[in-house]
């Protein structure tokens, strides 16, 4: 067995969830979220994407249900010691041997609750757990029970979060080694992902975003791959991962020169994360950072050119995204605490001159503030 984190540390997250659990008057927990297991116990795989459980009774005991593939995966990578297969056939419906669990465990009419918000359990999963479930068991929607609580990073985490600010720092070098007029978006792409695994990195829990010249206006990735014309605008937006732990960076890099709009824009940019900086402490709501955001870039003239977010909580994610919960926007009222991780972006652009400047970076809530990930400048830089 190979796990990232201590026994320690997997009992004190272990405590919190059950202490959560008794507050909420819960006698399970049934987790979907592949990032819920791995916090809980190491369980490290893609195979969340098939129907895939991890029990939680509030004695304690720890129970998997999973498919053959994540037999060894589970045995290799995780605490779990309990680990149950469902067998891959015609008309599975792995619901029901999950139900048998639940009976073996004495659990019938008794109250669980249910991570529905997860990419594993699909709508027509999320049925069949219902037609299995719901006339034995009191099913309560407790999606963001673990999300919480992992919200507040252990100096063990923070130590990986740090790490992957250093990669996503290597992989900005690159950049700026090679990006020039006549470069390839795929060349840029390959050193960028080359050095966080050379520095011992991981996949992201979602591609790099890559585009120029009209393609640098989106927010998105997408397959097409210019090459850089003698005057040009490159965005990018990449994560150093490690350990599935997660550090953003977002930039737009003028080629050849910079129109006079890409400073304006630029320093508005700055101007803004600066705000938001001072806004990103201990006591303040979630919605108050971007509320500062919207206020500099509407006061600047560049509100038809902004979003309606300006981040998210950074951590440790899976694929599809690497975006976790809860986002920067308007009105969203979650208290910031030490221990938290936000991934903060200024994005603008400008559809009308076919512009687009963008900035972003990690930050770590502290006791008195926030210490900004990495140690790159946000000066515009123009190759």
């Amino acid at each position: 067995m190979s796990t990232h984190f201590t026994k320690n540390e997997f009992d004190n997250r272990k405590k919190k969830v059950l202490e959560k659990m008794d507050r909420d008057s819960l006698d399970a927990l049934l987790m979907f979220r592949q990032e819920s297991m791995y916090w809980l116990t190491g369980y490290d795989t893609l195979g969340f994407v098939y129907f895939q459980c991890l029990i939680l009774t509030a004695n304690g005991d720890l129970i998997l249900l999973t498919r053959a593939p994540d037999l060894r995966q589970a045995q290799n990578t995780s605490i779990i010691k309990d680990i149950r297969i469902w067998v891959d056939k015609n008309e599975a419906n792995p619901a029901e041997e999950l139900k048998n669990i639940l009976d073996e465990l004495n659990l019938g009419n008794k109250t669980l609750g249910v991570e529905y918000e997860a990419y594993g359990l699909t709508g027509r999963n999320s049925i069949k757990l219902h037609d299995s479930l719901n006339r034995s068991y009191k099913l309560k929607d407790k999606s963001e029970l673990i999300s919480y609580l992992r919200l507040i990073k252990s100096e063990e985490e923070i130590v990986y979060v740090k790490k992957a600010a250093e990669l996503a720092d290597r992989a900005l070098e690159a950049v700026w080694k090679i990006a020039k007029p006549g470069q390839s978006e795929s060349k840029i792409l390959a050193d960028m992902q080359s050095v966080i695994f050379e520095g011992g990195g991981d996949y992201p829990a979602n591609e790099f975003i890559i585009g120029s010249g009209h393609n640098a206006l989106l927010c998105r990735y997408q397959s097409e791959k210019r090459i850089l014309d003698d005057i040009d605008q490159l965005t990018i937006e990449w994560a150093g991962t490690y350990k599935h732990y997660h550090s953003g960076m977002f930039r737009t890099i003028p080629i050849g020169k910079a129109n006079p709009k890409h400073i304006k824009m630029h320093e508005a940019c700055v101007e803004a994360l600066s705000a938001c900086e001072n806004k990103l402490k201990p006591g303040n709501k979630v919605g108050d950072v971007f509320d500062i955001h919207a206020e500099v870039f509407d006061r600047l003239g560049y509100k038809k050119c902004r979003m309606n977010a300006c981040g998210y909580s950074l951590g440790t994610t899976f694929a599809p995204t690497w975006m976790d919960w809860p986002m920067l926007y308007t009105g969203n009222p979650v208290v910031l605490e030490p221990g938290m991780v936000f991934f903060m972006h200024m994005i603008l652009m400008d559809s009308e001159n076919k512009l687009s400047m963008n900035l972003g970076k990690t930050y770590l809530v502290t006791n008195s503030g926030n210490q900004r990930m990495g140690k790159k400048k946000l000066d515009l830089v123009i190759k």
